[in-house]
């Protein structure tokens, strides 16, 4: 369609010419004394029309002349630019392939070229970014190769570069979070921490910042800021459940383990979350640590509730080693002469091992806290099948010597010497 309307468009300008030129009789003259000149009308239009054309084309190659220079520059300008690229692009590749020196050499050489467009008074609108790179590049590749002097100075440098008018706000912020990298590299965790503090608040909470956080943290021994960023990390999805689970289980367990004294211990228990709490093992290290610091022992069995409660209701939750483990704190926290019981817990003990009756680590507990509480020929019955089906050496042994000593109160000293001998072997 728009083909046909073009040949309508020509065909009727072709007439409409015709008609004008096919009709006009009039003449021109042209008096160039003393010669005269008669020209028709219809040969001035064209004479004009041809001296505006090439009047058109000659301005045309002159200004094509005169701005040969200004193009042949400007060509010059755009090799030097294509060469700091390809520098650029060689020095990241030859970097990402483990060549360190080739790579410092590169991002030298585009800062060498970048510097001869400066000088030449080219303008390159992304020279602050194209500098503030090559400089991290030379940096990261002198941390390579332990260069720490050549790595400050264009570390310094890039900083300095990425602050310009003209540079992406990312870069400065992409710099400082490579070294603070580099601080946790030569263990300082305290660089790591006030390069981090340089970072914009909302640049300071992404994951690659809070990832050098923790690690900081941790370097520097602050648990506790250690725990939050860690639990940051995992509200992003920075780990999975089970691996954010068990960071938060360590870096927990280790702030129990440098509690000082009771009242540190029972702020620190306090602090952590609801769900965290509820996990056995860290259960389970708190109450030790409480009965390693002789902290109150009905402090460390609320402590221990729901995991009571879990090995309970479904004990193939917990491990053999978190049973012994309750096991023996419950049995620390009973007094030899029942001063100090906990007629509730001692009740909770008797019912569960009621209720499980071929539990082991039950038949010890309460065998131990009816021996507690004078009830010895229960507790014999109670320890004695314990006895044989404990598979832990250290509760099958306080077994067999809590049988020791019952024998010797009753004056059987056969039964005293078998069991003995049997706590010796366990």
């Amino acid at each position: 369609m728009r083909v046909a309307l073009w040949f309508m468009g020509l065909f009727g300008a072709a007439v409409a010419l015709a008609l004008f030129a096919g009709e006009n009789e009039g003449t021109v003259t042209v008096f160039w004394p003393p010669h005269r000149v008669d020209m028709s009308v219809n040969l001035v239009l064209l004479l004009l029309l041809a001296a505006f054309a090439l009047l058109y084309f000659g301005l045309r190659a002159f200004a094509a002349m005169v701005e040969l220079p200004r193009q042949a520059r400007r060509w010059r300008s755009q090799q030097r630019e294509r060469a700091a690229h390809a520098s650029m692009m060689d020095a990241v590749a030859q970097y990402s392939a483990g060549r360190y020196l080739r790579a410092r050499k590169s991002a030298e050489a585009v800062l060498a070229r970048e510097q001869a467009l400066r000088e030449s008074g080219d303008t390159l609108p992304h020279r602050a970014s194209l500098r503030t790179l090559a400089h991290l590049t030379v940096a990261e590749s002198a941390h390579a190769l332990q260069d720490q002097a050549t790595r400050d100075t264009h570390l310094a440098l890039a900083l300095d570069r990425a602050a310009a008018p003209g540079a992406a706000p990312e870069l400065r912020e992409g710099v400082l979070l490579r070294a603070a990298r580099w601080a946790l590299n030569d263990r300082d965790p305290g660089a790591a921490m006030a390069r981090l503090d340089e970072l914009p608040a909302g640049a300071n909470r992404r994951t690659a910042a809070l990832r050098v956080k923790l690690k900081a943290a941790r370097l520097s021994g602050r648990e506790r800021e250690a725990l939050d960023t860690a639990r940051l990390l995992a509200k992003h999805g920075a780990f999975s459940p089970a691996a954010a689970a068990t960071l938060v289980r360590g870096l927990a367990g280790d702030q129990i383990a440098q509690a000082r004294d009771a009242a540190e211990l029972s702020a620190i228990w306090s602090s952590l979350d609801a769900g965290d709490r509820a996990m056995p093992e860290l259960a389970l290290r708190a109450a030790q640590r409480m009965l390693a610091l002789n902290g109150d022992q009905a402090v460390l069995r609320e402590w221990l509730r729901p995991v009571w409660g879990e090995m309970l209701a479904h004990p193939e939750n917990l491990a053999p080693a978190q049973r012994v483990r309750m096991a023996r704190v419950l049995e620390a926290g009973m007094a030899p002469n029942g001063s100090t019981d906990d007629p509730e817990w001692l009740a909770r003990v008797e019912a569960a091992q009621q209720a499980h009756p071929r539990d082991p680590v039950l038949q010890y507990l309460a065998g131990m806290a009816c021996m507690h509480r004078g009830l010895w020929g229960r507790a014999q019955q109670l320890l004695t099948q314990a006895a044989r089906g404990l598979q832990d050496a250290g509760l099958r042994g306080g077994a067999w010597r809590a049988l020791a000593q019952l024998a010797e109160q009753r004056g059987d000293e056969a039964a005293a010497a078998q069991a003995w001998r049997a706590a010796a072997l366990a």
